[in-house]
């Protein structure tokens, strides 16, 4: 069993609520009831509309408050379409010119950041690829080269003519010479994306009480977003 909030396993039965076990966290002390069985007495209908509320920029608590479904089932939700779903829509076209940049935000706490690097083709909408990765200012470039590298493997594929970025530290380390433009101008395309997730995701508002208790909710956020804004369904 995982804590739905920070993703730990470290949990005890801490007493019964309404009848049901609850449990502590006792890495984050958040309680919580076990609801990681189907979920039972809830239509597809009212599935698919705490899922689509909670992907255009509602949070649990606030579905909660208003469709009357707990917000731990919402959690559930969308840990179980996550699983299911790869990190990225399928793309056909491979993009001659990428942009790449990054989208900061917090895990765990407002004193947590962790870094979304995104990878988009400069002529077409939707994120391609992407990778999540620690954001400390005192992480060395070795660091900031392991956190890019997965993201690094997928997009190299392209072979693009050029990749447009902000010209950060760690680019040099893997884009051949000649093949990188340093240009936050020709950077449009990857910035709006990165606008719309921020527009689409209430963990992802910027001055928000709202951000992710866990890094494993927040993938699973992202993957299923990206599939709502490709598809306009969350239906797999």
């Amino acid at each position: 069993m995982q804590c739905p909030y920070c993703g730990a396993t470290e949990i005890r039965k801490n007493g019964k609520r309404r009848g049901k076990q609850n449990h502590i966290c006792t890495k984050c002390e958040r309680q919580f009831i076990d609801v990681y069985d189907p979920p039972k007495g809830y239509s597809e209908e009212l599935k698919q509309e705490c899922l689509e509320m909670y992907l255009n920029g509602m949070g649990f608590r606030p579905i909660e408050r208003v469709k009357g479904v707990h917000h731990t089932t919402i959690i559930f939700w969308v840990k179980q379409m996550g699983e299911k779903l790869p990190d990225v829509p399928e793309e056909n076209v491979i993009p001659e010119v990428g942009e790449l940049d990054e989208l900061e935000t917090f895990v765990g706490s407002k004193k947590t950041k962790i870094w979304l690097w995104t990878a988009v083709n400069h002529f077409t909408q939707g994120i391609l690829a992407w990778v999540l990765g620690d954001h400390s200012l005192v992480l060395s470039e070795v660091e900031v080269a392991e956190t890019f590298k997965p993201l690094w493997e997928n997009i190299e594929k392209w072979k693009c003519y050029f990749y447009v970025t902000d010209g950060w530290k760690v680019y040099p380390s893997f884009i051949p010479d000649g093949d990188q433009i340093v240009s936050k101008t020709y950077m449009t395309r990857v910035e709006n994306e990165n606008t719309r997730l921020r527009h689409y995701l209430a963990r992802l508002h910027r001055k928000t009480l709202c951000y992710s208790k866990s890094e494993q909710i927040l993938r699973y956020s992202i993957k299923l977003l990206l599939h709502y804004l490709k598809y306009q369904t969350i239906l797999l």
